[in-house]
């Protein structure tokens, strides 16, 4: 199964709500269709085809339909998804063995964390979630200082079907005590034994890190992640600005390493030109794993009606390039290999997190998807992954960092040839985009004809794609033709 070759893509349904208790669902007495929507709109169409069986829309006056209040194409859509077990073989996902894995050779059940935030901030959202599959959390950053949150304290980036693509945010850590957090702790591990619990933890002196390694780790904690990257701290010497000095990297490290026996992982800023300083000195100090990233550093808007913009962090899908660049960096030094490293940064789909892991994540954390989508995305997240394991027969550990050699410094990216741009005629509809792009963005390579259909000429074309980015049919891709550059010499 090739990524991205998907025969049902996420346009079809960009109307459908996701909604809570769905009518569509409620309507419908052969199927779940809000659960197989909800799997084309993560990519998983191939997981939800091999679960889905015969077409149950064959004979049905599509009572989901009537019931929903997007008029989303609910029948159609279901009954493309049935036609994928004609072309792809069907896989038994029942059988989740292959997603398990460990942090510190303390196995998990799969790789799928929540990070250290809103999302798991109390036992009850912790709890739902563990029932949910996730098959641990890092619970949000455990302090000893007075936090006060501001409010309104969330923005957002939105694309054009008003999902976010960019999340702003001034939150801070736990705004509970240190008593009732280790409450929590204790009573997660009793009713959930086999669940990954990792304490987060932020001092603000060499006493209080001592001390918070101790106290998560007598509650029964399974390892210790130290912040090292909130940027949202309002005393100075906290969280980014720790991040930022290698020295009190490795300090605080050895520190919190000298108090507790447990794992330890540096989460790292991104805030930072490069993350291998720090994360060889959270080596040294002694952590056994690291974790990147956190959020990156913007300017957030504090509420409407507002004149004031604060300093804050932003996250969501569109920082991930920038999370799995870091990601790379790591892996690609040879100080830090084998070393745990729990990647997160952006992402959302089951693909998403193939992408860290190709380029060497061991765990993976989850934050502003769940925000916007809820604990249930991890239904796709592990049926995506562990579809794709078991049609290509392979393991996380087989495909662990396979994409490492493809990471290339951008002077030896090839240069010499011209990869053109194929019109897919069929699917084009004449708006003229690709044509705008390329005269005011590009090289003034495309026609319009009278027909509304686009020309190249292939004398003037570069083959930058943009014309196959702007497309909103997805009717121009990348053709198997090219022809040497000329040399300008």
């Amino acid at each position: 199964m090739a990524i991205g070759n998907r025969a049902i893509y996420r346009s079809e349904i960009i109307h459908c709500l996701l909604c809570h208790d769905a009518p569509c669902s409620s309507a419908c007495k052969k199927a779940n269709p809000a659960k197989l929507l909800r799997s084309i709109w993560f990519g998983n169409e191939i997981g939800a085809a091999c679960t889905l069986g015969d077409n149950p829309c064959i004979s049905c006056d599509a009572p989901c339909e009537k019931a929903c209040p997007q008029d989303v194409p609910i029948q159609r859509t279901v009954t493309k998804l049935s036609a994928l077990t004609d072309k792809e073989p069907k896989v038994d996902l029942s059988d989740e063995s292959l997603l398990r894995t460990d942090i510190c050779r303390i196995p998990i059940e799969n790789p799928f964390l929540l990070s250290s935030s809103v999302v798991a901030s109390t036992y009850d959202m912790c709890a739902r979630a563990f029932d949910a599959g996730w098959a641990g959390v890092a619970f949000k950053t455990i302090s000893l200082m007075d936090i006060h949150e501001a409010s309104p304290r969330f923005s957002a980036i939105k694309g054009d079907c008003r999902t976010i693509i960019g999340f702003k945010n001034i939150e801070q850590l736990s705004d509970h005590s240190l008593v009732e957090n280790m409450k929590v702790f204790s009573k997660l591990k009793q009713n959930y034994p086999t669940k990954f619990l990792l304490a987060s933890i932020m001092g603000r002196d060499d006493g209080e890190w001592e001390y918070l390694a101790k106290e998560v780790t007598q509650a029964g904690a399974d390892a210790i992640e130290l912040n090292f990257s909130c940027p949202n701290m309002v005393e100075e010497g906290t969280g980014s600005d720790v991040g930022q000095c290698p020295g009190l990297v490795e300090r605080f490290t050895r520190i919190a390493r000298r108090a507790s026996d447990l794992p330890i992982l540096a989460k790292l800023t991104p805030n930072v030109a490069t993350m291998s300083p720090a994360a060889e000195a959270a080596i040294r100090g002694g952590a056994d794993g690291l974790a990147a990233i956190n959020t990156i550093k913007s300017l957030i808007e504090i509420g409407p009606g507002s004149d004031t913009v604060a300093v804050g962090g932003f996250s969501g899908n569109s920082v991930r390039p920038i999370a799995m660049r870091f990601i790379a960096e790591l892996e690609q030094n040879q100080n830090l290999r084998g070393y745990h490293l729990s990647a997160m940064g952006g992402i959302e789909t089951w693909e998403d997190a193939l992408g860290f892991i190709l380029l060497g994540g061991n765990s993976l954390q989850v934050t502003t998807a769940v925000m916007q989508y809820g604990y249930r995305i991890i239904d796709d997240l592990k049926q995506g992954l562990l579809a794709y394991l078991k049609m290509n027969g392979t393991t996380l550990e087989e495909i662990r960092g396979k994409a490492l050699n493809c990471v290339v410094d951008i002077e030896k990216i090839e240069r010499d040839i011209v990869v053109y741009p194929k019109f897919l005629r069929e699917k084009c509809i004449g708006c003229g985009r690709c044509y705008i792009s390329c005269m005011d963005g590009g090289h003034q390579a495309i026609m319009f004809d009278e027909r509304r259909k686009p020309r190249l000429d292939a004398g003037k074309c570069v083959g930058c794609h943009l014309c196959l980015l702007v497309c909103p049919k997805e009717a121009i891709i990348s053709s198997e033709v090219a022809r040497k550059r000329k040399s300008t010499r």
